[in-house]
């Protein structure tokens, strides 16, 4: 009797921490940027990336996002915004945040990771999604040349979207010769 009561506990406790590690990913958050161009859903990992997603989180809650462009396009590579208007004039950041990178997490096509300058904890509020796979951009090692850019999120829906503004015609400095604006980013309430 105490053999299946022991039996028993344990499958419990097994399944219920199946059932919680499964159920991970359903509360990530997820947030909707709408842009010009249509719009794109992102799915966020604060299991792997707290400090970041947190960090965004606070732009998209304080609306920060809303009217800035993508401002800079690089096709077969990645692009970048958040930081700009439409005439061009850097919004104010918050303080940079701590460098992720080393989560495990790979800047795959479709990532949405954080845009810094060659300091390696520079991030602030610039973002970027990876066209294509780009291993050069993944952590190796926790020095200037090796320390990475944070991927905190992935494209759900709208990589065509992400298409689109890539294969935008750009100036001498990857900017888009055609206004690509970020018209809001919003949270997305959980269907739980």
């Amino acid at each position: 009797m105490i053999k299946n009561l022991i039996i028993l506990l344990t499958a419990c406790v097994f399944l219920f921490s199946f059932y919680q590690t499964g159920n991970a990913r359903e509360t990530s958050p997820k947030v909707l940027m709408k842009t010009t161009k249509g719009d794109i859903t992102l799915e966020l990992y604060p299991d792997k990336a707290p400090i970041t997603v947190e960090n965004f989180l606070e732009y998209v809650d304080n609306k920060f996002y809303d009217g800035t462009i993508f401002h800079r396009v690089i096709e077969d590579f990645m692009i970048q915004g958040g930081g700009y208007t439409e005439d061009f004039t850097e919004k104010p950041s918050r303080p940079a945040i701590k460098n992720e990178a080393d989560n495990g997490l790979k800047n795959k096509r479709g990532t949405i990771a954080m845009a810094r300058t060659n300091e390696p904890h520079s991030a602030s509020n610039q973002f970027f999604i990876n066209h294509v796979d780009n291993s050069s951009l993944d952590h190796t090692a926790k020095t200037e040349e090796g320390y990475g850019y944070c991927v905190f999120g992935k494209v759900t829906q709208g990589m065509d979207v992400v298409d689109a503004i890539a294969a935008v015609p750009t100036d001498q400095y990857d900017a888009p010769k055609e206004t690509i604006k970020i018209i809001s980013v919003r949270r997305i309430e959980s269907q739980q």
